[in-house]
């Protein structure tokens, strides 16, 4: 059996990644500014991965994974964001923090030691960023998500990204408990604002319309809604 080095696994996770996450065309030049390294260096690396039937790559058409390369990319993936949140949960790290040291740990870890995370963490579905963390059978279980401007009153979901760029307006949010992976219900939307009410500790926050397009929510279904 091929060992993997550390360059094939990050080639294979970028490559799903663009493909699957940025949608975007994964030409040789988009994975080699991607990675950081010169086109010539992906061209050999996508052959000898294309050797070990890993990928599909044809010379100025683009690359995309096989099933055993996609296995691959989302073994790595899951074990990312299980180490994301881990350090965030487990040792207290900002959830900005976590990316790199996940970077250096993901090609490191057991099976074993990827059981043991999920076990502590209570096998959760979402990283602390609100990305979906693959199952252990390598499948990612996601509704799609929506702004929460256009969520009903009344309506609930789970936050599972802020897209706000300016970092002083999502710690300040963060603060008032609008953050990943937190679950908040629509309470009213007014013409300068939108009203929401942080579910476990019934907190009411009042954002306004343009950062309310770009909190998004994964709605839970009508059945969790009547029941919550």
């Amino acid at each position: 059996m091929t060992v993997l080095t550390e360059a094939m696994q990050d080639y294979l996770k970028t490559i799903w990644r663009l493909a699957h996450e940025e949608n975007v065309p994964v030409t040789t030049t988009a994975l080699a500014d991607a990675l950081g390294v010169r086109p010539a260096s992906t061209t050999n690396m996508l052959k000898r991965l294309a050797a070990l039937h890993l990928v599909k790559y044809e010379p100025y058409r683009g690359v995309e994974l096989t099933e055993a390369g996609e296995k691959v990319a989302l073994e790595v993936v899951r074990h990312h964001r299980l180490l994301e949140l881990y350090l965030t949960e487990a040792l207290g790290f900002p959830p900005d923090e976590v990316h790199e040291e996940a970077e250096r740990l993901e090609h490191h870890i057991s099976e074993a030691f990827e059981q043991a995370i999920a076990e502590q963490l209570g096998h959760p579905t979402h990283d602390p960023h609100g990305d979906p963390i693959p199952t252990p059978d390598l499948r990612l279980v996601s509704r799609p998500a929506r702004p929460l401007s256009e969520l009903d009153v009344g309506q609930e979901g789970y936050i599972r990204r802020v897209r706000i760029s300016a970092p002083e307006r999502v710690e300040a949010l963060a603060a008032e408990g609008v953050a990943p992976n937190v679950r908040v219900r629509v309470l009213d939307h007014r013409e300068q604002a939108c009203v929401v009410q942080i579910v476990v500790s019934g907190r009411e926050v009042v954002i306004v319309p343009d950062e309310a397009c770009d909190v998004l929510i994964e709605p839970l279904p009508e059945v969790e809604n009547e029941e919550g």
